[in-house]
């Protein structure tokens, strides 16, 4: 199909894309990669106004080491995100997700923020920002906040992100030392979404997981923190049965739904089958 007619506006600073987005009211839209909302206005799901293309402006790429935490830029292509060596050094999580996204066509074009801001409970990486205790800052006319990931999706394909207002940049508290991370996922195709993932950071000390922090996809209408698996995980030996005997209560909390991919029951299911997996990997087992 051919999409609506709107207007097209490329600022070059974020100043600039809120006026775009303030000028052209509520049903003005952002674009960054497109990846999300190129399909979107082909269908005619969505009939912006005006479209504002934030792919030019500066302060929304790049990452940057902060010392204690990463900064990323929400216009920062999941390529760039994937191939550098501060996030592979210090939030490697985000990395093992950002590998598994849809396909190298899509990781080159798509943008980290982008994939947050279209809040898609079936993304892989709200569950990271998720799991890591990320802060998102948002811009808008009444100026800059921080929303801590935890407040930030708020429904199916809604965030905390206001109609005039843009997320800017995403900043990843670091681990530290004795951490292990891993993200896995069941999908149908390999490039397809993801019908659970599971995204697990895993403290181990002694041969003991002393802390954990494990947050689902795909099985809310956001992503979920499996808070019950993270208390049953600390204490126990970091080995297999004990970590898929602490997994059994990851459906807990999570409100799965059954669609075309997989009942409700076969979701749960999933739910502690993949954390198991996640956290066994995280933990080195």
């Amino acid at each position: 199909m051919i999409p609506s007619t709107f207007d097209y506006v490329r600022p070059n600073s974020v100043d600039e894309a809120i006026s775009a987005l303030k000028a052209g009211g509520e049903d003005s839209k952002v674009i960054t990669g497109g990846q999300s909302m190129l399909p979107l206005l082909r269908l005619r799901l969505a009939a912006p106004s005006v479209l504002v293309d934030c792919g030019r402006i500066d302060e929304m790429k790049g990452i940057k080491d902060n010392g204690d935490s990463v900064t990323i830029g929400a216009a920062t292509t999941h390529w760039d995100v994937l191939h550098s060596d501060i996030v592979n050094k210090h939030v490697k999580l985000l990395a093992q997700a950002t590998e598994t996204v849809a396909d190298p066509q899509i990781r080159h074009r798509g943008t980290f923020g982008g994939a947050l801001a279209h809040g898609d409970p079936a993304g892989d990486l709200p569950a990271v920002v998720l799991a890591l205790d990320a802060t998102l800052e948002i811009a808008g006319s009444k100026g800059r906040r921080q929303v801590a990931a935890k407040d930030f999706f708020l429904d199916y394909f809604t965030t905390a992100v206001g109609p005039d207002e843009i997320l800017v940049s995403i900043t990843i508290p670091k681990l530290g030392k004795g951490w292990g991370t891993c993200y896995e996922k069941f999908n149908r195709s390999a490039n397809g979404w993801a019908v659970v993932g599971v995204a697990a950071a895993v403290k181990v000390d002694g041969g003991k997981i002393t802390e954990a922090r494990i947050a689902l996809t795909n099985c809310a209408a956001v992503p979920v923190r499996a808070s019950s698996v993270e208390s049953a995980l600390k204490g126990v030996a970091a080995k297999v049965s004990e970590i898929e005997a602490a997994s059994q209560s990851a459906a807990e909390g999570t409100r799965a739904t059954s669609d075309l991919a997989a009942d409700k029951e076969y979701r749960e299911h999933l739910m502690r089958v993949i954390t198991a997996r996640a956290v066994s990997c995280a933990a080195g087992v």
